[in-house]
């Protein structure tokens, strides 16, 4: 049996104040109002935990590749890289694969102010089989070209923070210090260091403060010398068709090599993060779901509320012969319309409230801390379906109660309560 137009009309009037206005009455109002800020909250910090996640998946992956190929023994050094590298390049799910170098040492510009940095080698271009990180892309056009004015000095691109940091500019001269590769002295009781010099051909920019502070990028075989490598490399860097499938390419490279080879992939690699952003979703969704349950308590003390107000109408009702199912879906009627206006202003609200909060960078955060500059903020579509859809369900199932309730009332002793 279908809705009928008295019960549209019933619902709406027990909605409405009591004094013949149209306008809600201010306990319906405060219902829709639940509901509404339940919803923008939902979109709001789902919105920031995706944004969050994408955020520092996409700013780490700019220096850091889908998958690692490194050599168990002797630590951070592949011989044979050569012949291991066409192997890599042929396997399924790999777009391309280059050598890579990850050494340490202390920089400085002469000014007597020095700090920690790390180096790390790549080989020099700006495309082709060089880009399998996309650090290129965040630093001036023929920067890691690696040209110096002096062909004798290398050049080296440096983060931005650590420019500002070492004062440097392009064409500085940075001088890095390292004992990578270095000579024991008996009579200083330790290695000797050694000193490289530098020529700054750039900087990069890619907005995460480990890379920006942190990072010196040298060409490989200046890269390999400063190191103490020689002809080895630290280990193959791979770019794979698709991040997701990280882990089984990365799989296949262990199956093909074999031992001493072994992989890690771009979630591996950064575990840590990856692990505590997981956490932090399930907070959320701790405090996600009490933002439902408040909502959905909220309507049902509502809808209560109006069922013990209204009971000798409903008595009445009952006498002139309306049969039960009618007085449940009229209260069913109620929480419906509370379930949809109020998802339909959170949507709105939320939706706004999130694109403000990534457009204008509204909540600024410490690089140093959070590895991003700015709360961000991404709004998927399916995620935000699910919340309405979840919310105009709760908002009718929070009726079922009250609904129940109320069909259940006896004609006499309806009319008869006070």
């Amino acid at each position: 049996m279908g809705i009928s137009r008295l019960e549209l009309s019933i619902a709406w009037r027990y909605l409405r104040s009591r004094r013949g206005s149209r306008l809600l009455s201010f306990i319906s109002v405060i219902a829709v109002a639940g509901v509404a800020v339940a919803v923008s909250a939902l979109i709001v910090i789902i919105g920031v935990v995706n944004g969050l996640q994408t955020d520092l998946r996409e700013k780490i992956l700019v220096g850091s590749p889908d998958v690692r190929v490194m050599t168990y023994g002797e630590a951070l050094r592949m011989e044979r890289w050569q012949e291991v590298l066409p192997t890599v390049r042929s396997l399924k799910g790999v777009v391309d694969a280059a050598p890579f170098v990850n050494s340490q040492g202390l920089g400085t510009l002469g000014r007597g102010y020095e700090t920690a940095v790390i180096v790390a080698g790549i080989p020099a271009g700006d495309s082709g089989s060089a880009q399998v990180t996309t650090i290129r892309d965040h630093a001036p056009p023929g920067a890691f070209q690696f040209r110096t004015s002096d062909p004798n000095v290398p050049g080296a691109v440096i983060g931005k923070s650590l420019a500002g940091r070492l004062g440097a500019i392009p064409g500085s001269r940075l001088t890095i210090v390292t004992a990578s590769g270095g000579s024991m002295s008996p009579l200083l009781g330790g290695l000797i260091p050694r000193f490289f010099e530098f020529e700054v051909t750039g900087e990069f920019d890619t907005g995460m403060y480990e890379y920006d502070d942190n990072y010196v990028f040298l060409e490989l075989g200046a890269a390999q010398r400063f190191a103490g490598l020689d002809t080895a490399v630290t280990g193959i860097e791979v770019k794979t068709t698709d991040r997701w499938i990280a882990p089984d390419v990365a799989a296949a490279i262990d199956s093909a090599l074999g031992y001493p080879y072994f992989t890690r992939d771009w979630q591996e690699q950064n575990s840590g993060i990856f692990r505590a952003l997981k956490l932090e979703k399930l907070g959320m969704a701790v405090v996600l779901g009490l933002i439902i349950m408040v909502a959905a308590f909220n309507i049902i003390s509502t809808l209560t509320m109006v069922v013990r107000d209204k009971t000798r109408e409903i008595g009445i009702l009952r006498a002139m012969g309306m049969r039960a199912d009618s007085i449940r879906r009229i209260f069913l009627l109620q929480g419906l319309f509370i379930g949809v206006v109020g998802t339909g202003i959170g949507l709105v609200l939320g939706v706004s409230a999130g694109w403000a909060i990534d457009s204008s960078h509204l909540i600024a955060l410490d690089p140093s801390v959070y590895f991003i500059d700015h709360l961000p903020v991404q709004m998927q579509v399916v995620d935000i379906a699910s919340i309405v859809v979840a919310s105009v369900a709760i908002a009718v199932l929070a009726t079922l109660h009250p609904a129940v309730m109320a069909s259940r009332l006896y004609p006499i002793e309806a009319i008869r309560s006070e």
